[in-house]
């Protein structure tokens, strides 16, 4: 069983920054590949970043892409999303979730383990 605790959401201004994080559980935590989601009001969820395994390398959304930045910290079974130059598009509750494959995915239905979510408001 998987389990994942995300945190640092918050509200942020225009242009800020913030950095998500979420832990997670599990010996082999370096073997999972993580996503991050995120769903606003109204909306479907959807493919913000992912890190694959083995190879760490990582994806983004053409949204996020050069704003926010996805890392692993494997001691730690820790993964980050580090969101610059916020905008008021990116407010959403913001999810991680771990599957046990090789090769990310920007599908949300292939990923089993889902954390709580934390929100991000970035007011217009």
């Amino acid at each position: 069983q998987v389990q994942l605790v995300e945190s640092g959401g918050g509200l942020v201004q225009a242009g800020g920054s913030l950095r998500l994080s979420c832990a997670a559980s599990g010996r082999t935590f370096s073997t999972y590949v993580m996503g991050w989601f995120r769903q606003a009001p109204g909306k479907d969820r959807e493919f913000v970043a992912h890190i694959s395994w083995p190879s760490d390398s990582t994806r983004y959304a053409d949204s996020v892409k050069g704003r926010f930045t996805m890392s692993r910290d494997n001691d730690k079974r820790t993964v980050y999303l580090q969101m610059n130059s916020l905008k008021p598009e990116d407010t959403a509750v913001y999810y991680c979730a771990a599957r046990f494959s090789v090769g990310g995915s920007i599908t949300s239905n292939v990923y089993p383990y889902w954390g709580q979510g934390t929100q991000v408001t970035v007011p217009s």
